[in-house]
């Protein structure tokens, strides 16, 4: 939903202008995210001017973490998209997507590729394994030691 600005799409990119990518980086990796150190895409992005249903949706993903798009309308943004290496149960590559504007993040997501995928927060999901520590029995009422008082 977001329109390329005049064709500027560079993969190339190492560095990130304004913002180091390290610091990028950080940001991800402060929330648990193994990622890449280089962007795998950057580009310039415009927020649509015009809202949508579309726009509503993944607008609201943003403010369910904080971010609005809204205040952004028609504003060109830097788009970054790292690779994500530790998504739990991944079976399809899965990216991470900044939004910058100003030297400020201003939203993004984190995108599954697989077909059921979804795109979400940058908050680590709850792990899908069984826990690695056992946990304790449920008491109940046959169980539960008698207790006096």
């Amino acid at each position: 939903f977001f329109q390329a600005e005049d064709g500027i799409r560079d993969s190339s990119v190492t560095g990130v202008p304004d913002v180091c990518s390290s610091d990028l980086v950080k940001f991800l990796t402060d929330l648990g995210w193994d990622v890449t150190t280089s962007p795998a895409d950057s580009s310039q992005v415009r927020i649509p001017a015009a809202s949508s249903d579309v726009f509503e949706r993944y607008n609201a993903l943003q403010k369910s973490q904080g971010y609005d798009l809204g205040q952004y309308a028609g504003k060109k943004v830097m788009r970054y998209v790292y690779k994500i290496n530790n998504y739990p149960g991944a079976t399809e590559p899965v990216y991470a997507t900044l939004l910058v504007y100003k030297n400020q993040i201003i939203g993004g997501d984190v995108t599954d590729t697989a077909a059921q995928g979804k795109i979400r927060g940058f908050k680590m999901p709850e792990a899908t394994t069984a826990p690695t520590v056992p946990s304790l029995p449920t008491e109940t009422a046959a169980t539960a030691p008698e207790t006096t008082q």
